[in-house]
Order: C-alpha cells, then sequence, then structure tokens
C-alpha cells in the first residue's frame, strides 16, 4: 500500500510545478523587466554589477554593442552553469542571455528619451533589474555570470545569493572609476545595493515553492 505521506508530498509537488506555459511567460516577464532596467541604466550613463555592468563598462570604453558584449562576457560562465546547475538550467540562461541581447537592440528603437534624471533611472533601472532576476531565478533561469556563481554558493554553502551578488557587484561598479565620474560611481554603487537587496530579501531558500 503506498505511503499517504508520499502520496500527498508527490500531490504537493505536482501542484507547484510550473507548467511549460508559465516557464516561458515567466522567463519573457523576467528578460523583459531586467533589460528595460539595463536600458535605464545606460540611458543614465550608470554602470552596474555583474555581466550586465562589464558589459556596460566595456561599452562605454569602447563603444562596441552592449547586446555583442553581453553575449561575450557570458559564455565563460555557461562552462560553470552546466558542470554545477545542469543542462536544463544552461540551456534556459543561453536563451535568456540572448534574449536579453536582442531587447537591448529593441529598447531603443521603442523608446526614445531626451531626459532621464540619472538618480531616478540609476536606482529604478537597478530595481527594475532585480525583479526581473528574480522572477528568472523562479522559473530555473539566471542572467549568467555573477547569477549562476551566486546561486551555486547559495546551494553548496548556504551563502545568501542577493549577498553574493552583491559584493561582487559592488566591486565591479568600484572597477567603473576608470571610465565615469566618483559621482557616478557612487549614485551606481547604491544602485547596486537596491538590486541586490531584492534578491536577498525575496530569493531563500525553501520560501519559493514553486519549481521546475
Amino acid at each position: 500500500m503506498d505511503d499517504p505521506a508520499l502520496t500527498d508530498e508527490a500531490a504537493t509537488a505536482d501542484a507547484t510545478k510550473h507548467s511549460l506555459a508559465e516557464n516561458v511567460a515567466g522567463v519573457l516577464t523576467g528578460v523583459f523587466t531586467a533589460s528595460f532596467g539595463l536600458f535605464l541604466l545606460k540611458q543614465s550613463g550608470s554602470v552596474s554589477g555583474g555581466t550586465a555592468g562589464l558589459a556596460l563598462l566595456v561599452s562605454y570604453a569602447t563603444h562596441l554593442s552592449f547586446g555583442v558584449l553581453f553575449l561575450l562576457v557570458n559564455v565563460p560562465f555557461f562552462a560553470l552553469a552546466i558542470w554545477k546547475k545542469g543542462v536544463g538550467f544552461t540551456i534556459r540562461t543561453v536563451i535568456t542571455v540572448a534574449l536579453v541581447s536582442a531587447f537591448s537592440y529593441l529598447h531603443p528603437l521603442m523608446f526614445h528619451i531626451d531626459r532621464l534624471n540619472p538618480v531616478y533611472g540609476t536606482l529604478g533601472g537597478n530595481l527594475l533589474v532585480g525583479i526581473g532576476l528574480l522572477i528568472l531565478f523562479r522559473h530555473g533561469a539566471s542572467l549568467g555570470g555573477v547569477n549562476v556563481l551566486a546561486l551555486v554558493l547559495q546551494e553548496r554553502l548556504g551563502w545568501r545569493a542577493g549577498y553574493v551578488q552583491m559584493v561582487v557587484d559592488v566591486l565591479i561598479v568600484l572597477a567603473s572609476l576608470t571610465v565615469v565620474s566618483p559621482l557616478t560611481v557612487l549614485l551606481s554603487a547604491a544602485g547596486a545595493v537596491v538590486l541586490n537587496l531584492v534578491l536577498a530579501m525575496n530569493h531563500k531558500q525553501g520560501r519559493y515553492v514553486g519549481h521546475t
């Protein structure tokens, strides 16, 4: 006879599992939200953390396309994703990174901003990126790079993904002193804290029961 406790546990797992349609909608929502946040950051002349921050930094220094740079910077981290998170997570992450790169070309075509307050753009942009990342994490994807490393450290060592990423992001923002003004760096560092507080306060193991 089946164990009632095991049967109930299996039923609960099935009830909380995301469907394919939910995952597709979730990833697209997360991509749009995060990419629009990055668009605001770029329009504000601000920098961010993670591979997106590195791509923004290099784009300011070289005037190369952010979309291409974001894709290239993430390539080395795909190997880590395969090793520690599996093929499914890696495929979703590759697709997500490619979509963010594509949206980086779409947003400027849809929005023409003549004036954007840098404080609003930086803090609001980072808030949107944080919300987008949270949605992606909860649908088994990420924006690659530091996101993958932070998730692995949270699962293996119990370190909060948001706090891990916050430390790395602040270091990347400080490195941007070579490209942007100290005031912009200070504002960008505040934005990085906002982004990662979203993750630290909302992405905790066991809090969210939905899974892929």
